[in-house]
């Protein structure tokens, strides 16, 4: 006995005819009078009394309609209650990032995600697209922001159209602070703070140009944060992304951008084919969904 042929059952007799119940169903009066003929084989006994202008049901039917409406209730209370699930998925889904711009809008996405899905906590992993990259590969890390340029064939990825603008951290009372924009030019000779990523360094050594031979490399660092205490005691100054600028203390610390202006994209992605938990999956489908998302 299939659900939906109790839904027939109790459809006909409500109506108290073929014709109606069929419109109703959307089914032929063929298809639904074959269903309710197989419906009392089934059971063995009759369940209407057809007549010539209605279909009443005999005592069996009347049992069997005030069971069927019991069982289809308790079916639709358990889809209603599957559905409101959702609102109950707990789960820890793990992000990793760099000191990016993108960070704005990745918090606006789990904002609006945290609103539908309160019960999920969230472990954020801060570290360049290379080893964040990398932890995504062995599982470790969910959904990474990346800066580009970075290899992402085994992901799949939304890529924002959000710049990220690079700069150079420098102090306040510094020479190259009197100036609105820094050239390579204006670096040359200087003591300087690279990324740590080999990609990155040769983005910049392309905008360098000519002088990037002249350039003293005294640092790499993978954090601006870290460049920054570096910048702050006079030993060098920083080239980074401008993402991580809104939380620098400006009365320590100024930037200046560099000329011509160099900037890179980012992108939002997730291993390809990885089983994900629950959680993970709905932030996915979510992010896809996102309203406030650009993508190029």
């Amino acid at each position: 006995m299939e659900i939906r042929t109790l839904r027939y059952f109790l459809t006909v007799a409500r109506e108290e005819g073929i014709n109606r119940a069929a419109e109703i169903l959307h089914i032929t009066q063929p298809t639904l009078s074959r269903q309710l003929l197989q419906l009392e084989k089934e059971i063995g006994v009759k369940l209407f009394y057809r007549g010539a202008r209605k279909i009443t049901l005999t005592n069996e039917g009347i049992l069997l309609r005030r069971r069927a409406e019991e069982i289809l209730d308790l079916v639709d209370r358990t889809e209603k209650e599957l559905i409101e699930q959702e609102e109950f998925i707990e789960g820890r889904i793990i992000i990793g990032c760099g000191e990016l711009a993108a960070m704005q809008i990745l918090s606006e996405v789990v904002a609006s995600f945290h609103q539908k899905y309160p019960f999920v906590v969230y472990d954020i992993f801060t570290a360049n697209a290379d080893l964040v990259k990398e932890q995504m590969e062995k599982g470790l890390i969910d959904i990474g922001v990346l800066l580009e340029p970075i290899d992402i064939e085994k992901f799949d990825f939304i890529r924002l159209s959000k710049k990220e603008r690079w700069i150079v951290l420098m102090c306040p009372d510094d020479i190259l602070a009197k100036k609105e924009i820094v050239s390579a030019k204006d670096l040359e000779n200087l003591p300087i703070i690279l990324p740590r990523r080999t990609n990155l360094q040769n983005e910049l050594s392309n905008w360098f140009g000519d002088f990037f031979q002249n350039i003293q490399v005294l640092f790499t660092s993978n954090f601006s944060t870290n460049a920054a205490i570096m910048v702050q005691k006079g030993l060098a100054y920083a080239i980074v992304i401008e993402g991580s600028v809104p939380f620098w203390d400006k009365q320590k610390m100024t930037y200046r951008p560099l000329y011509p202006e160099l900037t890179a994209n980012s992108v939002l992605a997730w291993k390809k084919h990885q089983p994900f938990n629950l959680a993970t999956n709905k932030l996915i489908e979510h992010i896809k969904c996102f309203s406030g998302i650009s993508m190029i």
